[in-house]
């Protein structure tokens, strides 16, 4: 049985802390911004999984179809690629495909 802490991708589980992490806040910033960072720790991880998730049930995606078949805002998708590529879990295909919009965007692929 899995814990609250457990974050789940694609079958394989890890832990929140075993996940890296992404520096979120500058140290120039107000302490709001430490408390806003701290806060979306727990959305990062969860959007990670979410993310993974969507694109083996449904394969090569660009943002916005990442968005539109995961629930999430594709704002939320954008802000978590990069990071799910530093940690090998998706890949650009290297082929771009239609946004929601009509304009490119890159394709992505789980590991």
């Amino acid at each position: 049985m899995s814990s609250l802490d457990d974050t789940h991708f694609g079958g394989e589980v890890k832990r929140f802390f075993d996940l890296p992490i992404f520096n979120r806040v500058r140290c120039s910033d107000p302490i709001t911004s430490y408390e806003a960072a701290d806060a979306a720790k727990d959305l990062a991880s969860k959007h990670f999984s979410t993310i993974v998730d969507c694109l083996k049930a449904h394969g090569s995606l660009g943002k916005d179809g990442i968005a539109r078949h995961s629930g999430l805002e594709a704002n939320q998708v954008a802000r978590r690629l990069n990071e799910l590529q530093k940690m090998n879990l998706i890949r650009l295909t290297g082929r771009t495909v239609k946004s929601s919009a009509g304009r490119n965007e890159r394709e992505w692929r789980a590991v």
